[in-house]
């Protein structure tokens, strides 16, 4: 078991902000300076948020969180409330892995994934173990997004860690 991710767990914090402290900001990174993602051709502010950001906006260090709280909550907690049945009993890290996976790869593919459904059946490590499957991108398997849905690194709690930590 994780000592980390046992620590995380034991923090106290409810869903959102466990997933935003312990997973989502860790591994996207904050930048209080709206910047141009060449790659989304968007700008973008904070810890990934895109949606009304401009050019020249900045945002305070507890902006940024705030946004992020929210984000979470409204744009991929609700939804999956709504797709995987029974969301909010499933063990908290559980919960965690899949917010965050969701605020990284997309509701919708958490939603139609074999995590989701294995979720949904109560099979739990299943779950954790499914999630690890989302660590490529174009078609390639990124070290970074293997490192996020498996065990993290020497600073960063990954999502398996955490996952699984939460089921022992």
């Amino acid at each position: 078991m994780s000592k980390r991710a046992k620590a995380a767990l034991a923090s106290g914090l409810g869903l959102v902000a466990l997933t935003a402290t312990y997973l989502t900001a860790p591994w996207e990174g904050t930048e209080n300076r709206a910047y141009w993602d060449r790659l989304g051709k968007v700008w973008t502010v904070c810890t990934g948020e895109t949606k009304g950001v401009r050019k020249g906006d900045y945002y305070t260090d507890e902006q940024c969180r705030d946004m992020l709280y929210r984000t979470l909550e409204k744009d991929y907690r609700q939804p999956l409330q709504k797709c995987v049945a029974g969301y909010d009993q499933l063990p908290l890290s559980l919960q965690a892995a899949m917010l965050d996976a969701a605020y990284n790869v997309g509701t919708g593919a958490i939603c139609r994934s074999t995590a989701a459904r294995r979720a949904k059946a109560k099979q739990y490590a299943g779950a954790c173990k499914a999630l690890t499957r989302f660590n490529k991108a174009g078609g390639k398997t990124i070290r970074g997004l293997v490192l996020r849905r498996e065990n993290g690194d020497r600073n960063r709690i990954g999502e398996y860690e955490l996952c699984m930590t939460g089921l022992k």
